[in-house]
């Protein structure tokens, strides 16, 4: 038997950013805080996260930045006004990690700054609060009120912890070999909590290429274009690839992508391949072909429309318009066939997870007392650009908030 001062009052189960903020914060408290990560490190999944640029947050106005959480928008602007972007670069700077905001808003470490940086910093910090954490621990579920069972993995021996408080913070379904695999779905579900089943977010789309398409273009850029479904347009760079597209307008669009893909009607992105120029000059422009010239030539002089860009509108419209107001539009709106999306192993997040009337506005489980739940395990998504790191790391604030006040009230 451990004495009981070294027991945990608060048990937090993962080790991503929702978890460790969490901990950080109730440890400044003066909390007894133990962290338990099934994998062999904790922050793996924040580790994954930084290596494509290591995007922390996003400088655009709180109002706007709340609205990029969708559905969920009125719940995240509480959250933002808790734990803001502006919280956020404060805390790194504290762990010694300068930021910057990048041309698109973006804000990043400064270049001398690795992401394993970051959490070398953030773990000392956590060790010098007296945060204890555990890898190689599995969480097993739930034994009466408040009793958590856990695999020691390393040693193949279960425990019961009965901490004052719990926090859940075991991530979505997307990247599983970070440990963000939903297993813990389940054990949820044994008590009648309903989660919502989890989707690809922030993922590519399949498109049925001719083989023809796939040999000629392989993978390459479109720039400065934009991408709209069901309405939603969105600028930015787009990847053709083998299997269908990628890249952030891409992404972002996955909502909307996701409510076609499960109508009764065939699934498009349209494509607008010069979103600066105004439908009534680009026509007027299309009129100057002289007949003698090729449509990839005059599209590649006169509309910097350069290859693969032919071959796309080949490959998805076989015979061009021959009036020049119709090519406009087409031009402005190409119909690009969706197959479906990307499996969820590859996305970048998932949507789904515990539905939010199944929390309290302080983020508690409305059926077990004192067991609070962050991050992506929640019912959300976010597009990329800093949106989904604030997310948690926002919401593992408020629990930890939220987490003292009903320790005071116990």
């Amino acid at each position: 038997m451990q004495p009981a001062s070294s027991l945990p009052e608060i048990a937090i189960i993962g080790g991503g950013p929702a978890a460790l903020l969490a901990a950080q914060r109730l440890a400044e408290a003066g909390r007894r805080v133990a962290v338990f990560e099934a994998q062999n490190t904790v922050g793996r999944k924040f580790l994954v996260a930084g290596h494509g640029g290591f995007n922390l947050t996003n400088a655009e106005p709180e109002d706007v930045f709340a609205s990029r959480y969708g559905l969920h928008a009125t719940e995240f602007a509480r959250f933002l006004a808790h734990f803001s972007p502006t919280d956020l670069r404060a805390w790194a700077l504290d762990l010694g990690i300068n930021t910057f905001v990048g041309t698109s808003g973006r804000v990043f470490p400064r270049p001398e700054h690795k992401p394993a940086d970051l959490l070398r910093a953030w773990l000392r910090r956590l060790h010098e609060l007296g945060v204890q954490v555990h890898t190689r621990h599995r969480w097993l579920g739930f034994a009466g009120a408040t009793g958590l069972p856990l695999l020691n993995e390393a040693t193949g021996t279960e425990l019961i912890l009965h901490p004052s408080a719990t926090l859940l913070a075991l991530g979505g379904a997307s990247w599983p070999k970070t440990g963000s695999d939903g297993r813990w779905v389940p054990l949820l579900e044994e008590l009648g909590i309903r989660c919502v089943p989890f989707a690809a977010s922030n993922c590519g789309v399949e498109v049925d290429w001719s083989d023809f398409f796939r040999e000629k273009v392989g993978r390459a850029p479109l720039k400065n274009v934009a991408l709209s479904c069901l309405g939603h347009p969105v600028r930015g760079e787009i990847m053709l690839t083998d299997y269908g597209l990628e890249g952030t307008p891409v992404y972002a669009l996955t909502p909307q992508l996701r409510a076609a893909l499960a109508s009764s009607e065939p699934a498009y992105l349209h494509l607008n391949l010069k979103p600066d120029v105004p439908l009534a000059q680009l026509a007027e422009k299309l009129r100057q072909r002289r007949a003698s010239q090729s449509w990839p030539k005059f599209l590649a002089e006169t509309l910097r429309l350069k290859p693969p860009v032919p071959t796309l509108l080949r490959e998805l419209v076989p015979e061009l318009p021959t009036n020049a107001d119709d090519l406009a539009r087409l031009l402005t709106q190409l119909p690009i066939p969706v197959a479906g999306l990307r499996p969820l192993e590859e996305a970048i997040s998932s949507a789904g997870g515990v539905a939010w009337p199944e929390v309290t506005d302080e983020l508690m489980l409305r059926r077990r007392p004192g067991t609070f739940v962050a991050g992506e395990m929640l019912d959300w998504e976010a597009p990329t650009g800093g949106y989904l790191l604030q997310g948690c790391f926002s919401t593992g604030a408020w629990v930890a908030r939220a987490m003292l006040g009903y320790l005071k009230q116990a």
